[in-house]
């Protein structure tokens, strides 16, 4: 039976709410999942100008996830398949998720057709965009290639994907925030949540910043509507977003520890080096030291 909106959510201290933490979706999903804002969307980052809405077909695959996370937004416009995704934490595996989401899609599409016919299948042409807003500093633009993944690639890769990537942080890419006020406008909004987390609780931090762009005029029928939808969604980004910092930072002091460790190991089967002195190079202490020799 598909969960309720209502059910989504469960209630805290009075009036505040938390997330459940098997909803997965986020604000920018239900902003541009209206196919007015994302056509908005879509005008800004390609310069065109489309009126129409109708002209958008989403084809997003609701029950396709991928590490307990849905894909964001699909849709075609003449004749091309766009794959729009948000992040809000830096993740160049992003072309490889892309593949496997594509196939899907593709799969989808021709599920009535045969490949096996002599006549070629077409297929919209397939543009993928990642919108990031985390806070480690990435330029305006760059791109994630899936060839960068390849281990010991030699010449061009046979199979590519291509990710562009767009900084939606505050004070980022003026151009597009300028043609898409509702981009803009989010990017306030997060701008405002992580403003307020420094001194504040999550919750409360949250529920000024909704306060606060409410009185502004920043998503306010949006957030007017959706309040406590967005708040819940809000903290359970916010949460993600730390939790998934926490975890590069452990993998990155693994790494460097491994590096430390390797490096006592080779000093010690060199010999030339006291204990003391390669203890001083290393950082490890004598008893560490003996138990790498043991």
């Amino acid at each position: 039976m598909a969960m309720r909106p209502q059910d989504r959510y469960k209630s805290t201290t009075a009036g505040a709410v938390s997330a459940n933490r098997n909803y997965k979706d986020t604000v920018f999903r239900m902003l541009f999942s209206d196919k007015k804002n994302l056509l908005s969307l879509y005008n800004a980052v390609n310069s065109r100008d489309y009126t129409n809405p109708d002209d958008l077909e989403i084809v997003t695959l609701e029950n396709a996830i991928y590490m307990g996370m849905k894909n964001d937004l699909a849709f075609i416009i003449d004749t091309n398949l766009y794959l729009y995704e948000h992040q809000s934490t830096y993740n160049p595996n992003m072309p490889l998720r892309d593949l496997f989401y594509i196939s899907s899609e593709y799969q989808k599409m021709l599920d009535q057709k045969s490949l096996y016919s002599s006549s070629l299948q077409k297929i919209p042409t397939p543009n993928f965009i990642e919108f990031y807003n985390g806070s480690d500093p990435v330029c305006d633009v760059f791109e994630h290639r899936l060839s960068s993944a390849f281990e010991h690639l030699s010449g061009e890769p046979k199979l590519e994907l291509i990710v562009t990537v767009l900084n939606i942080n505050e004070g980022h890419n003026a151009l597009l925030m300028e043609h898409c006020k509702t981009l803009r406008e989010y990017a306030q909004y997060v701008a405002k949540v992580r403003k307020y987390t420094v001194d504040m609780s999550l919750n409360e931090a949250v529920e000024r910043a909704v306060d606060e762009c409410i009185k502004e005029n920043i998503l306010a029928d949006f957030l007017r509507k959706n309040r406590a939808e967005v708040i819940s969604m809000s903290i359970f980004e916010y949460d993600k977003e730390e939790e998934e910092k926490k975890l590069r930072k452990a993998e990155y002091e693994a790494g460097i520890q491994k590096g430390v460790l390797n490096t006592a190991r080779h000093l010690l089967e060199l010999n030339l080096l006291s204990l003391e002195n390669i203890s001083r190079a290393t950082g490890l202490s004598i008893d560490e030291l003996k138990k790498l020799q043991q």
